[in-house]
């Protein structure tokens, strides 16, 4: 068999085991689905070397947590994806208010009617924050459907068979940019047209700009606020939370509005930090819910730390 047949093969297999494992997932009720990711990411996950990697961000920015306690929050991080994962093929099955058991609810449904009203594109912004996945379909039953930078799987198979999931869960087919300057440019052209931009705002981008996270330097993407500044629309903030398994609350947060009389770079500098103001907050709060696995600062403070 030639070397460049490999490649595809590979994919082909990967496709098979995720398109199976995603099957097995479907077949079972959410909370099963829920519960079996949760256990299999928490019981493999704290094991794996990227959790030193979650420790020391944990030592960066709440420096007076104990060990045990960094532990925890480490296994409640991997709880979380773990049921993030699970849930992902039920989310466009789940039902909004029940009283009980595997469903949706929101918190500030009558901001996003007031903005719906504006008849004016819209950038919401989140970050990796408990079940992330459910934040576009629940936006979209009130009537602002959105598109969304992703980073693409390695595989495109699994990459395709994802973006369907995604779809599927938000009821409609909308678009979703691939992270970098083409996508940048993609989505300047959609609010341009009216429509409405979702952006997770919360890992590092070396190419952003520099703003306080955690009372720490960190560079950050700043697309939210440029974007916002340049088609003087409304940044609407929200984070999903957990509830319980499959059951998943959306708190609508702060809509922030740029200063068109202000200076450029300084508004958006400003706007930059009030999103990682507003983010750091959600984290205090619920520590495990949010995805800690990724180095978000310098790398001199990570040398630093090991001294």
């Amino acid at each position: 068999m030639s070397q460049k047949h490999l490649p595809a093969l590979r994919h082909y297999a990967e496709y098979a085991v995720a398109r199976g494992l995603l099957a097995c997932l479907s077949c079972l009720p959410p909370v099963w689905a829920s519960n079996l990711g949760g256990w299999v990411a928490r019981t493999i996950g704290p094991h794996l070397p990227v959790s030193h990697v979650a420790d020391m961000n944990l030592g960066l920015a709440m420096p007076k947590l104990d060990e045990a306690a960094r532990k925890r929050i480490v296994r409640d991080v991997w709880d979380n994806l773990g049921r993030t994962i699970g849930e992902f093929c039920h989310l466009s099955r789940l039902k909004q208010d029940t009283p009980s058991g595997p469903g949706w609810s929101i918190d500030g449904a009558p901001v996003l009617e007031a903005i719906r009203e504006e008849n004016r594109p819209v950038i919401f912004f989140s970050g990796h924050i408990g079940n992330w996945e459910m934040l576009p379909p629940v936006v979209a039953r009130y009537g602002l459907p959105f598109a969304s930078f992703y980073r693409a799987a390695g595989n495109p198979l699994i990459d395709r068979l994802i973006r369907r999931l995604r779809i599927r869960a938000m009821g409609e087919d909308v678009p979703m940019f691939a992270k970098g300057a083409k996508g940048a440019r993609q989505a300047l052209r959609h609010l341009a047209h009216g429509h409405h931009l979702g952006i997770l705002g919360d890992q590092k981008m070396n190419d952003g700009i520099e703003c306080r996270f955690f009372n720490l330097p960190a560079m950050t993407a700043s697309a939210a606020a440029t974007f916002a500044h340049r088609y003087d629309c409304p940044i609407v903030t929200g984070r999903i939370v957990r509830l319980g398994p499959a059951r998943l609350h959306l708190e609508v947060g702060r809509v922030l509005r740029p200063d068109p009389r202000a200076p450029r770079q300084d508004e958006i500098g400003a706007l930059t930090q009030q999103l990682n103001d507003q983010m750091e907050e959600w984290i205090r709060e619920i520590p495990g819910s949010w995805l800690w696995l990724h180095r978000r600062w310098p790398k001199a403070l990570y040398a630093r730390q090991k001294r």
